[in-house]
């Protein structure tokens, strides 16, 4: 890459004249989605900065949203944020293949549990009645993108835990194996900053913010089938719904 120049005596901060470059870079193609970046050390000798000011551009390019980390990977470019309606009721694999990437998954935890409070209060189970905890790390092209733990009573899903859900959709076995009409979730989002074994999973440098979801699945007659918590990464995803005023026009 030809290095644009900075200008030392321009009224714009040279770490500004770096970002704005890097993302001229990006826009004309220079750099494709999910691609890395020169490392610190290379920008700083292509533009004849400091390494401070590398950082200074390169972490507010994560801040807008332009590129990602991977710890002990480097920066990468960041495609654009998956755009997740909050209006039907689909799963990750349905999700990601929808926007023509490879969904994949690695099983974290596959085990039958005593219910913890507020999952027992959320499927409507008696305290420390069995569940099925199922937790997945979620990667589309091998970004890891979330982070899932779904809780299931375990008198509803008998021999549940027999099926793979490494390659094996969660929802299709639901549906297809027990015979569930998954219609309606309940579910809130917060932002907030990624824990530890977050960081680590999701290969985030911190402090990096994510976005948290709880999602109560239910089947057409009311019945709790699911509960899940959720960690996204707050660089690659975004949710929208569409409102409607309840008052006359």
């Amino acid at each position: 890459m030809s290095a644009m120049r900075l200008y030392r005596e321009a009224p714009d901060p040279l770490y500004v004249q770096l970002k704005d470059s890097l993302v001229a870079e990006i826009r004309a193609g220079r750099y494709r989605s999910h691609q890395r970046l020169p490392s610190e050390r290379e920008l700083s000798l292509q533009f004849d900065v400091s390494r401070m000011t590398v950082r200074q551009a390169l972490l507010d390019l994560v801040r807008d949203g332009a590129i990602y980390t991977r710890v002990g990977k480097g920066t990468f470019v960041a495609a654009t944020k998956i755009d997740q309606q909050l209006r039907t009721l689909t799963g990750f694999s349905e999700d990601v293949r929808a926007r023509g990437s490879r969904p994949t998954s690695r099983v974290l935890e596959a085990q039958v549990v005593p219910a913890p409070p507020d999952v027992a209060a959320a499927l409507r189970l008696s305290p420390r009645a069995e569940v099925i905890l199922l937790a997945r790390l979620r990667l589309a092209d091998d970004l890891p993108l979330a982070v899932e733990r779904a809780y299931l009573p375990q008198k509803l899903t008998p021999g549940l835990l027999d099926h793979d859900f490494a390659i094996e959709s969660l929802y299709s076995v639901l549906e297809n194996v027990y015979g569930f009409h998954l219609v309606l979730a309940e579910q809130s989002i917060e932002a907030t900053l990624a824990e530890p074994s977050e960081l680590e999973l999701l290969e985030l440098t911190p402090p990096a913010a994510v976005l948290k979801m709880q999602r109560l699945t239910l089947t057409g007659d009311g019945a709790p089938v699911e509960y899940v918590l959720s960690t996204y990464r707050g660089d690659c995803y975004k949710f929208r719904s569409t409102l409607q005023s309840g008052k006359p026009g």
